[in-house]
């Protein structure tokens, strides 16, 4: 792994995950996903990644909405854009990229395979729905698998690299990361790669810290110093997760997309509040804070012109 001699932060805006019945806090307009991620950038954050929804908070693969938000973003910050290709698991391969195809961003996410990606469980907490969408749409993933085939990331590799797009590589279990080093040998993941790994996802890598430094130890053994790694835990375990990356030596993603809470019992009012309180973390280890030029160069991005 490179050490992180600056860390860079990574805010995940709103995701698809999390619903509005969870918490009124939550971006869902184009408008209040781009003012979420501009606070995020003051308070320290290099890249944000971003999804996209409709008012209602359904999530919305349209490049129109995605286009709004990111138009507000980089006329007024240099930050790093980094676009979903994930989406969510009820979107076709082609909805799921087509923004990320349309704007031709710095840097996208990649699920490094399909799985179980479960979060039916929130309908166990959830005592008062806002909206008919949201019961369906969370039980659905319950029987409903993440599909992302090799053919698949094959054809994002291809299609968003030919412009230039870097990835960020999500690695949710400790195959995937076989399966990145498949796509490296094959010539399509090139370095440096910047790995993130998930954890505390039902069907998923559990959130223990010994899973997070095996998935460093066998990141090691694959990629050796051709890449940087960055973690992040869903639900109440992102600060600790956030914390161990850094003292590891890699970089941060904190958002109300990974994790809707500061605290125990304590919901998040702002994506901003949760970079403040990792930035203070990694400060408090001695470590400097990265700017976006400091992970252009970190990351080997392309910079602001078009690829």
């Amino acid at each position: 792994m490179r050490t992180a001699e600056r860390v860079v932060i990574t805010t995940a805006i709103t995701g698809s995950v999390n619903i509005p019945s969870q918490s009124p806090y939550l971006p869902l307009s184009a408008g209040e996903v781009a003012d979420a991620a501009l606070e995020a950038i003051e308070a320290g954050s290099a890249v944000v990644h971003l999804h996209a929804r409709q008012p209602d908070g359904r999530p919305t693969y349209e490049p129109e909405v995605f286009e709004d938000i990111v138009g507000r973003i980089t006329a007024q910050t240099d930050a790093v854009i980094n676009i979903t290709t994930g989406g969510a698991s009820s979107m076709t391969m082609e909805q799921r990229l087509a923004a990320a195809v349309a704007l031709r961003p710095e840097l996208a996410s990649m699920n490094m395979g399909t799985m179980n990606f479960v979060y039916s469980g929130i309908a166990d907490k959830v005592t008062e729905w806002k909206h008919d969408w949201e019961k369906p749409y969370v039980l659905n993933t319950y029987s409903h698998p993440f599909v992302n085939t090799f053919d698949s990331i094959e054809h994002t590799l291809r299609t968003l690299g030919a412009h230039g797009t870097r990835f960020e590589y999500e690695c949710y279990d400790i195959g995937h990361l076989y399966s990145l080093a498949y796509f490296v040998r094959q010539g399509l993941a090139k370095p440096p790669l910047l790995i993130q790994g998930v954890f505390g996802v039902l069907g998923g890598i559990g959130a223990d810290h010994a899973n997070l430094e095996h998935m460093v130890r066998i990141a090691d053994k694959l990629f050796g110093d051709d890449y940087s790694f960055s973690a992040f835990a869903a639900g109440r375990d992102q600060m600790a997760f956030g914390t161990h990356s850094a003292w590891l030596g890699g970089h941060v993603r904190v958002g109300l997309e990974d994790s809707l809470w500061l605290g125990k019992g304590r919901l998040a009012e702002s994506n901003a509040q949760q970079v403040r309180k990792i930035r203070a973390v990694v400060e408090d280890l001695g470590k400097p804070i990265a700017t976006p030029a400091d992970a252009r160069a970190i990351l080997a991005l392309r910079g602001n012109e078009e690829g």
